[in-house]
């Protein structure tokens, strides 16, 4: 099986460019981490704990149930 030259230097070249730029990630680690943590976005989560009242949940339903209907006539 021969190889063709083209394929052997890109091959090369790109090992070498991916063990340059590994090693200088590798050094780099630490800034890069306190990069990411400081641009990341803080999220909290905090879940609604009040419970829905029957008039909004009725009001919720009325509204889904109009939107099916329309989907339905829509289709047929």
């Amino acid at each position: 099986m021969t190889f063709n030259k083209d394929f052997l230097m890109g091959f090369v070249s790109g090992t070498v460019v991916g063990a340059v730029g590994y090693r200088l990630y590798e050094q780099n680690s630490g800034q890069l981490q306190n990069l990411i943590q400081q641009g990341a976005p803080q999220l909290s989560f905090t879940p609604n704990k009040a419970e829905p009242s029957v008039e909004d949940l009725v009001s919720q339903k009325e509204r889904l149930e109009d939107l099916i209907a329309e989907k339905q006539s829509s289709s047929n």
